[in-house]
């Protein structure tokens, strides 16, 4: 059975494997301009040639000529491999999607009397919602005489829930007094980059 969605267009120059999903991009012989200002595969400046020059121009190296701005006068074609230059594109929307990602606070809290199993379950949700690239913010929640106890004191109880959650993270608000007790916030950690490790010491 033939695949409708993957055509493959022929000419005596090179070919150009196109997608019908893929950019509305034009490669050889689709551009429409009778002249383009050609880039080489390294950047190369060759100037504005006829099309039929640039294609030409680009079978010498065995490539496509791809128009990648087609509002420029004259449009501007680059001369290169189409699947890297779907390979590019696909990488750019990506990247593109990923910064667009909307990041939310979330928010988790606890009180001194909270049990072992809920604070296991709360930290475990903090760490699914850091693995998505949310922030979280963490409540110790104090009332009654637990709002005049020490900083000290309530601040290690605090601490203690965090060391609970199975992620990476970093304090992006240090742990301080809030309305509604001690609070911080976390976000995910980047991964460190790689040390040396020291050398071990001779005996």
């Amino acid at each position: 059975m033939i695949n409708t969605d993957l055509v493959v267009v022929y000419h005596p120059i090179c070919y150009t494997l196109s997608n019908k999903n893929a950019l509305d991009t034009r490669v050889n012989h689709q551009i429409r301009a009778a002249e383009v200002r050609t880039l080489g595969p390294e950047g190369e400046n060759f100037g504005v040639l006829p099309l039929s020059d640039a294609i030409a121009k680009a079978a010498e190296f065995g490539l496509d000529l791809i128009e990648i701005s087609p509002n420029a006068v004259p449009p501007v074609a680059k001369i290169m491999e189409y699947g890297k230059f779907q390979y590019e594109e696909q990488k750019k929307r990506r990247e593109i999607k990923a910064k667009s990602h909307t990041t939310e606070t979330k928010s988790v809290q606890v009180k001194i009397g909270t049990g072992d199993h809920d604070m296991q379950l709360k930290a475990k949700k903090a760490a699914a919602w850091l693995a998505e690239g949310h922030r979280v913010k963490v409540d110790l929640f104090l009332w009654g005489r637990y709002k005049y106890m020490e900083f000290a004191f309530l601040k290690e109880r605090l601490e203690r829930f965090l060391k609970l959650i199975p992620a990476d993270y970093k304090l992006a608000d240090p742990i301080a007094k809030s309305p509604k007790g001690l609070a911080t916030v976390l976000e995910r950690a980047r991964p460190k980059a790689d040390q040396p490790r020291a050398e071990k010491k001779k005996s």
